[in-house]
């Protein structure tokens, strides 16, 4: 930078990454000047927050609910979250071995602030959520990508880990399901998972966010029930995508008091306590009819689908997604790149996507679709799609 950048912009610090976010804005610009725009890229939850958990928030409000909590959570909460997660996964831990964090964004940051120093190499799957590598990066660590297929149904292969382990290697983020192509890593693959995490000493940072949404009696196994793996993993969840709790910022996470202990002055400092009406909200989704998550998963289920039914009709193939709510489309038989399709098809047809770009993917084929609209939409942004297609498609 010369003397003519801007004072600010001069001053940034080294670890800021430059990360260049306009494709993502311009999209997002482009649509907002559109009519009737169909968003088929979005993981916010369009189905409403249940109403027994509004109600709790309500009503922790009006009892004066609002002063700080600790910064680990109140402890009703924590000891709620410790019996979910023993009822759910089978995972062992004390409210002591809980912490309850501003979503799990602000764990995935506080999780690298404790574990990463300069140099380190922490192994994440691809495609992925980003989120991952800015936090990362910002602590001085480097980011080495797993790649997961098509083939496999974008399931997390062991071989694929192993390979890629050097002796800078701390950390594997297991993410299952995933986000954006909502792949199940099976049970045995999970086995070998802890295998290799224990014979490389490898710290596991398992990533559960969607665990309660699953489809086609796929199954979930947590990595930290295995032989071993407790005094190595952390795991984090959370209430935003099981219970359409997005905007309530309530995340947690799970490990061996000590370092849960350790973890609460770091997590003091970023936001002194997760937002007291919102822990009041996690209690009554973590202690209430757990129901209404097999109802949210019903409608998903529906919509998938439908959005893979369409998919087939117009030559697309994918990896069929066994939980979360994403659906991770290969549109090569466009015959055009992921990223000009997405241009194309919202300026042809109205319906925004994401491409796998966005998702620290650098195969230029895939886009993300999400299961986050009406029937009735998922079916007209199809519908737009194929009438759009001689527009659109090339070759």
């Amino acid at each position: 930078m010369d003397a003519r950048t801007p004072r600010l912009m001069r001053s940034l610090a080294e670890r800021v990454p430059a990360t260049d976010t306009l494709y993502r804005t311009k999209l997002i610009e482009q649509a907002a000047k559109l009519e009737d725009v169909i968003a088929m890229g979005l993981g916010d939850p369009d189905l409403p927050t249940p109403p027994h958990v509004v109600e709790a928030a309500r009503d922790a409000i009006a009892r004066g609910e609002t002063r700080y909590t600790h910064p680990a959570g109140m402890p009703k909460l924590r000891q709620a979250i410790a019996d979910l997660l023993r009822q759910e996964y089978g995972l062992h831990y004390s409210a002591e071995e809980t912490i309850v964090t501003a979503g799990t964004q602000e764990g995935v940051m506080l999780l690298m602030l404790a574990l990463v120093d300069p140099g380190d190499e922490v192994l994440l799957p691809s495609p992925r959520f980003t989120s991952y590598d800015t936090a990362v990066e910002l602590c001085g660590g480097k980011v080495v990508s797993v790649p997961t297929y098509q083939k496999d149904e974008f399931a997390l292969l062991p071989s694929e880990i192993e390979a890629r382990i050097t002796p800078r290697t701390k950390m594997l983020v297991l993410i299952t399901p995933n986000n954006p192509t909502g792949a199940v890593t099976p049970p045995n693959a999970i086995r070998e998972i802890a295998e290799i995490a224990k014979r490389h000493d490898i710290i596991v940072v398992s990533d559960e966010i969607y665990a309660k949404l699953l489809f086609d009696d796929a199954e979930h196994l947590s990595i930290g029930t295995l032989p071993g793996m407790r005094e190595r993993t952390i795991t984090m969840n959370g209430f935003s995508k099981s219970h359409a709790m997005t905007g309530w910022r309530i995340g947690y996470l799970a490990a061996p008091q000590p370092f849960i202990q350790r973890m609460v002055e770091p997590r003091h400092t970023l936001s002194i306590n997760a937002a007291t009406p919102s822990q009041w909200a996690a209690l009554a989704a973590a202690t209430g009819p757990q129901s209404v998550v097999k109802d949210m998963l019903d409608i998903y289920e529906s919509r998938r689908d439908v959005l893979l039914k369409g998919l087939d009709e117009l030559g697309f193939t994918y990896g069929r997604p066994a939980g979360a709510f994403y659906v991770y489309v290969n549109i090569e038989a466009s015959g055009v790149p992921a990223t000009q399709f997405c241009n194309d098809l919202l300026r042809e047809a109205r319906v925004l996507v994401s491409p796998g770009m966005l998702f620290a993917d650098p195969d230029d084929r895939y886009v993300r679709m999400s299961l986050l609209q009406p029937k009735a939409r998922i079916e007209e942004a199809l519908g737009r799609i194929m009438e759009a297609r001689r527009r659109l498609f090339r070759g």
